[in-house]
């Protein structure tokens, strides 16, 4: 499979082949679902914390004279069927949400990932994006200019641009921009491939993930 590769000027400067084994995939739904889930849950702090009977600041008084009310016993206000009381089987501040997922399997759903945006004709190789220069005008005129050839951009507010370091001006001229996401190959993950439209990756991080 080939994909065209454009300069700053948003101009068609050649082809780039992808490879197979990475852009090529059979589709594999339930993985990406799956890896997706483990993510997301492994995002989650569980730092959630309720108070129980004994944790709950109140008074200790019995709340009514044992016998003679013909109301039922009770104890103390900070009981759980009372309210303001303590909270029955509440989350302790010591929940653990994390999942695991095998490097090979989480590395499968990115493929798979990659395999739809190229198969979608949404992703898009840039020739030495480095050399932006980092204002939001530029940034702006360059999409503008792809445009031309990908009419799907001025429909999506979804866009990722994937570089294959920390890329200062790349971020400058695109952070301002709200449709644009700027996402770096070293922490790329399932999440951010999966909740993209449009990826736009420099030739050098597109050759990478196929390693």
């Amino acid at each position: 499979m080939k994909i065209k590769v454009y300069n700053l000027k948003a101009e068609n400067v050649g082809e780039l082949n992808l490879a197979a084994d990475t852009y090529n995939l059979k589709p594999n739904d339930q993985l990406v679902s799956q890896a997706i889930r483990v993510f997301l849950s492994n995002q989650r702090q569980g730092t959630a914390k309720a108070k129980n009977r004994n944790e709950v600041h109140g008074t200790t008084k019995k709340v009514w004279a044992q016998k003679g009310t013909g109301r039922a016993r009770h104890g103390s206000r900070k009981a759980p069927i009372f309210v303001g009381g303590g909270v029955t089987h509440g989350p302790t501040g010591e929940q653990n949400f994390s999942l695991k997922l095998s490097k090979k399997m989480i590395t499968k759903a990115k493929k798979l990932l990659l395999t739809k945006l190229a198969l979608n004709k949404s992703l898009i190789a840039i020739d030495k994006m480095s050399n932006i220069e980092p204002k939001t005008k530029v940034a702006s005129t360059f999409l503008t200019g792809l445009k031309a050839d990908f009419a799907v951009l001025s429909k999506s507010k979804k866009i990722a641009v994937l570089t294959a370091g920390s890329q200062p001006s790349v971020k400058r001229a695109f952070k301002n921009i709200p449709s644009v996401t700027i996402l770096n190959l070293k922490s790329l993950n399932v999440f951010d491939l999966a909740s993209t439209n449009i990826l736009i990756a420099t030739t050098k991080a597109i050759n990478l993930l196929a390693k």
